[in-house]
């Protein structure tokens, strides 16, 4: 390295090296041995403007290897991000500092994406990556052509999630996608020869990527790769070979440098070695003059491109502004005057051609089940290896990477993702789909085959538990319609929460239509409402979702028939229920002393509803391989078993 790229790596390194040993956490080893890297991927590649962090046409930098914030840190603050101040990095991991632990995701602060479950970062920058392509066709390459620049680590590449991404990545010939590999070959537990031998030239070849090998404390080795996969014709990995804990005399190249303080006196040795007699969190003023020079070379060119901006500005507003409103209005009109015997997962596949049609923001997809989650349209076009035209992605037997790049289209500007599966393989989506709650991303999955319903194919395919969970993870709505109307209030209400994910879990059966009059309100925004009573005085509150509302209107007019009276409440969404005022919960659930619910599905989110006087009819088991209606009647699911309970209850 040049004497003056030297300085510039080392202030990354002991900004580092100091911030980890002042919180006595952290993982010091990475910024120590990328931050060769990092500097001339900033210095002389990286297009981004500190002075407006969420410029459109910005590289993407994403730090998969989230354990090595430190790096992303030091790089914000030394080019001059406001969100980053030197007082942020003293309190490094401390409470409430944007210095995390782990990289968190912060609107207009420079860190793109939260990191920190290893490999997340590369499937966030799949996204980030197909997102610039899909966009680049839409407004032109002069308003976007840029890059995104993915650093990920031997652990990364470890992880399950890597391989889907990065296959996925390779199909699609996303040339303007990039990874930094820390090719370090060290772990928590020691070297990686412990558990890998893989052979990553092969591996990423046959993904359809150029490998190129570097030294990566090597200036002109790091310039020149970079040279190189700026005119790529497919996505390119950079595999850098470099020592963890550079420069640390006894802890270099050992997992020692992984993920604990150095401690002081390997520190005053480090100092020794790297000629940097500094004191702790000091960069000299020449030095930090040189980053802010790096840093302010964006403004120049976001001036430059803003021109150009403009005369696409109103195309572009257009394409992210949200025009369904007045769509779903119609279309629940519609459902009312031609009401339909249908699953819901074609209810949904109803709304969505509409949707498409009219919004070209919503970017579509499914995990190989297209057709039996019913989301791609006849107004979807497929996005191609090459061709970035359409507004529907084939992931492939991928739900984990799924997740993960869509998190990164989300993420990237105002394209609106949705992706399907069956809500059984919500548990290979969950670490994305807590990620996308987390960063508050509007993010829809898309999960049919909701429950037994789906019959023969058996307890693999059955969701049991997974509404339960899905249900826990905060700032996630789950949704459970029980029509083609509450289908379509729930899309409704997906769409326009820009700052929560969504699931929406659909039936494979076909279910009649609930709801028969047409009301403008979107009933489901309430969580539970009032479908229907059959007294002016009730007995009994019965609480049901999706299918079993059919079964619930079922029981209450048979309990009718036996002079017990009941109301039935739909419980479309329990999160919007909980928001609700407790005089509006104390409305719905305590008008009688008897309460009952009824899911297919885990009773265990229902016991706080019904209290210790109710029931819960649901399954707190797996399920079975049978005829839809077979199953259900198994499980004690049917109108006749239910009343003889309830009775019971009462008169007991």
């Amino acid at each position: 390295m040049s004497k003056q790229n030297r300085d510039l790596a080392n202030s990354i390194r002991f900004l580092s090296i100091d911030a980890v040993e002042k919180a006595n956490s952290g993982h010091p080893g990475l910024p120590m041995g990328m931050a060769d890297v990092a500097t001339i991927l900033f210095k002389y590649y990286l297009k981004f403007n500190p002075k407006n962090p969420n410029w459109m046409n910005r590289d993407r930098f994403v730090l998969s290897a989230g354990h090595g914030s430190m790096l992303l840190y030091s790089l914000l603050y030394l080019t001059g991000y406001k969100s980053i101040s030197l007082n942020s990095i003293k309190n490094f991991r401390q409470l409430n500092s944007i210095c995390a632990g782990h990289p968190e995701y912060e609107p207009n602060s420079g860190i793109e994406t939260t990191t920190g479950p290893l490999g997340q970062g590369i499937a966030n920058a799949v996204g980030f990556a197909l997102a610039e392509e899909i966009l680049k066709k839409k407004f032109g390459k002069n308003i976007i052509n840029h890059k995104t620049y993915v650093l990920a680590g031997d652990g990364c590449l470890m992880e399950g999630i890597s391989h889907e991404a990065l296959s996925l990545a390779g199909h699609l010939k996303l040339k303007n996608l990039i990874m930094l590999f820390d090719n370090n070959s060290i772990s928590i537990d020691g070297p990686t020869s412990l558990a890998v031998s893989d052979n990553y030239k092969k591996r990423f070849n046959s993904y359809g990527w150029d490998f190129i090998e570097i030294d990566g404390h090597n200036e002109k080795q790091i310039i020149k790769a970079l040279k190189k996969a700026q005119k790529a014709k497919r996505p390119t990995t950079i595999s850098c070979k470099t020592t963890i804990g550079y420069g640390s005399p006894n802890k270099s190249g050992t997992e020692s440098a992984h993920g604990s303080p150095l401690g002081k006196d390997e520190i005053v040795l480090v100092r020794k070695k790297l000629k940097w007699n500094y004191e702790p969190f000091k960069v000299p003023e020449k030095i930090l003059e040189e980053w802010k020079k790096i840093g302010n070379k964006g403004t120049k060119e976001e001036i430059k491109w803003k021109k150009k901006y403009n005369r696409k500005k109103n195309l572009i507003e257009k394409t992210f502004s949200n025009n369904f409103n007045k769509i779903f209005e119609i279309e629940k009109q519609n459902v009312i005057n031609n009401l339909e015997t249908i699953a819901t997962r074609k209810s949904s596949e109803k709304i969505l051609s509409k949707l498409v049609e009219k919004n070209k923001a919503l970017i579509g997809g499914s995990a190989d089940l297209s057709g039996s989650n019913n989301t791609k349209t006849k107004n979807h076009k497929i996005i191609k290896p090459g061709n970035f035209t359409g507004n529907y992605i084939h992931y492939g037997v991928r739900e984990h990477a799924m997740s993960g790049v869509m998190n990164g289209l989300a993420l990237h500007s105002g394209l609106i993702p949705y992706g399907g599966t069956f809500l059984i393989f919500s548990d290979y989506c969950k670490p994305s789909i807590r990620l996308s709650a987390f960063m508050k991303q509007r993010v829809i999955y898309v999960m049919s085959h909701d429950s037994i319903g789906l019959g023969e194919d058996g307890p693999t395919h059955q969701p049991i538990e997974q509404l339960s969970g899905l249900r826990s993870i905060p700032n996630l709505n789950v949704f459970r319609p029980a029509d083609t109307t509450e289908t379509l209030e729930c899309w409704q209400l997906a769409l326009e929460n820009t700052n929560t994910p969504s699931i929406i879990a659909l039936t494979r059966q076909k279910l009649e239509q609930v709801r028969k009059e047409f009301v403008k309100e979107n009933k489901c925004f309430k969580g539970a409402y009032e479908l229907s009573r059959n007294n002016e005085k009730v007995d009994l509150t019965i609480l049901a979702s999706g299918s079993e509302l059919t079964l619930a209107l079922e029981v209450s007019h048979k309990l009718a028939t036996q002079n017990t009276y009941s109301k039935v409440i739909s419980v479309p969404c329990l999160n919007y229920f909980e928001e609700q005022s407790n005089d509006y919960k104390e409305k719905i659930l305590n008008e009688t002393k008897y309460k009952v619910s009824i899911e297919a599905a885990a009773t265990d989110c229902w016991k706080k509803f019904v209290g210790n006087n109710g029931l819960c009819f649901g399954i707190d088991n797996f399920g079975k391989s049978a005829p839809y209606k077979d199953a259900f009647k198994h499980f004690g699911l049917t109108s006749d078993n239910i009343v003889k309970k309830i009775k019971e209850m009462i008169n007991n």
